[in-house]
């Protein structure tokens, strides 16, 4: 059993407070838990890197548009979570968190922010996801809509009533849609290339490590979600078969990086960091069979380590040559 303490740099009035319009929007940026924001923002990246990877010239233009829009969507679907959390009585309940990872930000629970305050910056920051993304449909047409719209869809359907897709056992097929799958198909697609299947198996990685980080991070909450009815997939399964399900989908994502380097479609070491990062791997999976709380911590940094290291390796494997030189000098601008 966990047994871990509040951790002392959760968010509290004190800390936070204040009226001035600097201390409101640093209030607003931590209650969108920004150190997750790079589970949709790399898979834009790696689509991108696909288009250049066939040739395609890069547009730095539709690319900060298409990171402002999706950054938006994804801080503001973080902030309805925490809501929808708390209405649901899952958070409040949580006795077990390991914060910063699970249990939500803390903002409602510690009275940083008031709930209508949380609901209105959610669909606040949803509301300004337009904008970028309107531009985006004038610039390169209709399709952008409904990509975003399938997206904007599942981090509601994730959280909120009547779909509750995060208590139902469907929270990982969503995160890997909506956090894998859709912004690689879509950095790709913006930047020019066509949608294909070679793109879809090219997404199979990351929608694979996304998922991981939501198993993984749900594995701390499992009491509070099944008081308060959330039936998670850690709830449904239990440690040992969540554990294997976790190396499952690492060594999975690792098989596919693999076996497209072998077939040519990437550099021949773009396998070498999923493989080598394996053996963190086994270690993960015992700290989630046995819900050991000082394990769990490091393995829930270690997963979005591994999550992040994948999504940089694989761009940079897809964007070969003069492509990939062109694209590590706007990342480092």
């Amino acid at each position: 059993m966990i047994q871990v303490k509040p951790h002392p740099f959760e968010p509290t009035p004190e800390r936070l407070g204040g009226t001035s319009l600097r201390a409101q929007a640093w209030r607003a940026f931590l209650a969108t838990r920004p150190r997750f924001l790079g589970a949709s923002l790399l898979p834009l990246l790696v689509g991108t890197a696909w288009a250049l990877s066939r040739g395609l010239p890069l547009d730095p233009s539709i690319l900060l548009l298409a990171l402002l829009a999706a950054g938006l969507v994804h801080s503001g679907a973080n902030v309805l979570n925490d809501v929808a959390d708390a209405r649901s009585g899952t958070d409040p309940a949580n006795r077990q968190r390991l914060y910063p990872y699970t249990g939500g930000s803390r903002f409602i629970q510690n009275r940083v922010m008031s709930e209508e305050a949380m609901a209105r910056l959610g669909w606040t920051l949803l509301a300004l996801s337009l904008v970028p993304g309107l531009t985006l449909v004038a610039l390169k047409g209709w399709m952008v809509l409904g990509l975003g719209a399938i997206g904007l869809a599942l981090g509601l359907a994730y959280s909120l009533p009547p779909l509750w897709l995060s208590g139902r056992g469907l929270g990982e097929v969503a995160v890997a849609l909506a956090f894998g799958v859709l912004p690689v198909l879509g950095g790709a697609w913006l930047q020019g290339a066509p949608l294909d299947g070679r793109l879809v198996l090219f997404a199979l990685p990351p929608a694979l490590w996304a998922a991981a980080i939501l198993l993984i991070n749900s594995v701390p909450d499992v009491e509070a979600d099944a008081l308060a009815g959330r039936l998670t997939l850690a709830v449904r399964l239990g440690p040992v078969r969540t554990a294997r399900l976790y190396r499952g989908l690492i060594v999975a994502a690792a098989l596919a990086v693999l076996a497209q380097a072998l077939a040519g479609g990437l550099a021949p070491w773009a396998p070498l960091a999923p493989l080598l990062l394996l053996p963190l791997v086994a270690r993960s999976g015992r700290a989630i069979a046995t819900r050991d709380g000082a394990a769990l911590r490091p393995a829930i940094r270690a997963t979005l380590a591994h999550h992040a290291i994948g999504c940089v390796t694989l761009a940079f494997a897809a964007a070969t040559g003069e492509e990939s030189l062109t694209f590590l000098v706007f990342l480092l601008l």
